[in-house]
């Protein structure tokens, strides 16, 4: 593969990382004022790097540290050094800045195109772009590894389903890059419009937001997409933008870029190692990073590593489909909940379809109700004695598995709202 890297065995991965560490420490330490003072506080000097165990004796960096050093947190060059920044949305109002060097587009645009063909794409295909652009690193992720890669992008951005489905049919589009919430209403609607004959799409690729096994089957279903050529792309603006990892068309995980960063998993509370298998918090430490390099930054995101070598033979290690956020836990009378918990379960019912809605709300009594909305399978009619079966198989195995009570509500297919970006699916009403 041209962009998988120079690295071909593991020993050669590790002493790269090790290299690439040690530089990142020392870049931080002499150009950062942040960073250095953060080390200080830590006790660790660059030299002291001796090892990539010793990866554990550096401090952390969390998105408070973006938004206290808002506009340019993290700056480790001078800014005449800086090409470009990118933003994504913060908590406290304040947006998450990163600013990117000239090697740091470079780098990504190669990181990008590794993704491409990891998914198997060739300089024939035709990618249509249908993420957001602007500010935002979806767009330019895919575009720019698009071009780096040599396909042809087709850089329409979300929305305007009219427009993507004419030029899914002009273009003879071969691949859609977008949120898996765009799939499914593009799915819905290369279906509904009878286009599976009329078009030449043969991939997905899935950034942003997490896609259930229900919400892929039924992508696959409506647009005529083979499963197995649904892709899922992490990566966040902090640690460059989407296109730091893809599951190889054997899916036994996400291979992610460890050329590039070292991640950690980490007991979010404890902030120890996890046990192989698993689930823990991403925590990466760029190798390379010039602008905005980042030491130990906390993700939020909850995956397991994977172990063990992948069918498709890549020595890049792998990490399992985003479980969802730690800090989208919600607790519910007591119990901790993630709502990709909820999501696993609904996918392995076979009469519910892909949308659903969590619902918090809180009684007179004071006591806490979770309302579940879920849109039955489209081919099953509208018939209450069934809709009665399906809402008794879901709140039981709920109580069995999550161990509390909820109340559901089935709709028919389509009633739910769809979305060109992220759909959201908890609604936390509680006071």
């Amino acid at each position: 593969m041209r962009f998988d890297g120079k690295v071909k065995s593991q020993d050669e991965l590790k002493a790269l990382q090790l290299e690439g560490l040690r530089w990142t420490v020392n870049h931080a330490y002499n150009d950062s004022a942040h960073y250095r003072k953060k080390l200080d506080e830590k006790g660790v000097k660059p030299e002291d790097i001796k090892t990539l165990d010793d990866i554990r004796r550096l401090p952390f960096t969390t998105s408070k540290d973006l938004q206290e050093g808002y506009p340019f947190p993290l700056l480790s060059v001078p800014m005449e050094k800086v090409v470009r920044i990118h933003a994504s949305s913060g908590t406290t109002g304040k947006r998450k800045v990163l600013c990117y060097t000239a090697k740091d587009v470079d780098d990504w645009a190669d990181m990008f195109a590794r993704c491409y063909e990891y998914a198997g794409c060739t300089l024939k295909d035709r990618v249509q772009v249908t993420v957001g652009y602007g500010v935002w690193t979806a767009g330019w992720g895919f575009q720019n590894g698009c071009e780096r890669f040599g396909a042809m992008s087709i850089p329409i951005g979300p929305g305007n389903i009219e427009m993507q489905l004419q030029f899914l049919v002009d273009f003879q589009t071969t691949v859609i890059a977008s949120t898996a919430s765009m799939g499914l209403l593009m799915a819905e609607e290369i279906d509904k419009n009878g286009l599976r004959g009329k078009i030449a799409l043969k991939k997905f690729i899935f950034g942003s937001e997490r896609s259930s096994d229900a919400m892929r089957q039924r992508i696959s279903d409506l647009s005529g997409v083979k499963l197995e050529e649904l892709y899922d792309i992490p990566g966040l603006t902090e640690l460059y933008g989407p296109g730091t990892g893809l599951d190889c068309r054997h899916h036994t995980g996400i291979h992610y870029w460890a050329d590039y960063y070292i991640l950690e998993l980490l007991n979010p509370e404890t902030l120890e190692p996890t046990k192989p298998g698993e689930v823990g918090e991403m925590v990466v430490t760029t190798l390379c990073k010039e602008a905005a390099p980042l030491i130990r930054y906390r993700t939020r995101d909850l995956t397991r590593l994977i172990e063990g070598e992948c069918p498709c033979g890549s020595i890049m290690p792998r990490h399992d489909r985003i479980l969802g956020r730690s800090d989208d836990m919600f607790i519910f009378r007591a119990v901790n909940i993630y709502p990709s918990h909820i999501d696993e379960i609904l996918s392995k019912i076979k009469d519910v379809g892909s949308e659903y809605q969590i619902i918090l709300y809180r009684k007179e009594s004071s006591k806490d109700h979770m309302l579940i909305k879920v849109e039955r399978a489209k081919r099953l009619p509208d018939d209450k004695e069934k809709d009665k079966h399906i809402r008794k198989e879901i709140e039981q195995t709920i109580k069995k598995q999550i161990l509390v009570s909820c109340d559901v509500e089935v709709v028919g297919y389509g009633e739910l709202p769809r979305s060109e970006r992220k759909t959201k699916r908890v609604f936390d009403n509680r006071d």
